[in-house]
C-alpha cells in the first residue's frame, strides 16, 4: 500500500503543515527547527517505511515515527508553557498525536500478523 493513502499519514502531514505554518515567524530557531523537525520526521518516516520491501523494515520506519510522535507531543508542552503555542491550539496538536500514535499502533500491528 502507498503511504499517500493511509489516513495516518494524511493526518501527519497535515499536522507538520500547521505547525510549519505556526512558526513561520518564531525567532527562537532552536525551539522552531527543533519542533519542526520532530513533526516532519513522522510523516517522512511512515513515508520511508512503508516504501520498504519486508514487513520487518516497514515496522522499523513505523516506530521511528511513533517515537518522533512522542518527542512532537513533549515539545507542544513546552511550546504551551513558555506561551509560544496558545493552549487550544496546544491541546488540539496533543491529542492529534495522540491519535497519530495510537494509529500507528495498529499499523504496526497489521504488519506483524
Amino acid at each position: 500500500m502507498s503511504f499517500e493513502k493511509l489516513h495516518v499519514w494524511k493526518r501527519s502531514a497535515k499536522l507538520c503543515t500547521a505547525i510549519y505554518k505556526q512558526f513561520a515567524e518564531l525567532k527562537d530557531y532552536g525551539f522552531r527547527d527543533q519542533i519542526t523537525r520532530s513533526a516532519l520526521s513522522i510523516s517522512s518516516n511512515i513515508a520511508e517505511g512503508m516504501d520498504r520491501e519486508s514487513n520487518k523494515e516497514k515496522k522499523r520506519f513505523l516506530v521511528i515515527a511513533r517515537g518522533s510522535t512522542a518527542e512532537l507531543r513533549s515539545q507542544i508542552y513546552i511550546g504551551i508553557d513558555i506561551k509560544y503555542i496558545p493552549k487550544k491550539i496546544g491541546d488540539i496538536w496533543i491529542q492529534e498525536t495522540r491519535e497519530i500514535s495510537a494509529m500507528l499502533v495498529g499499523l504496526i500491528k497489521t504488519l506483524e500478523d
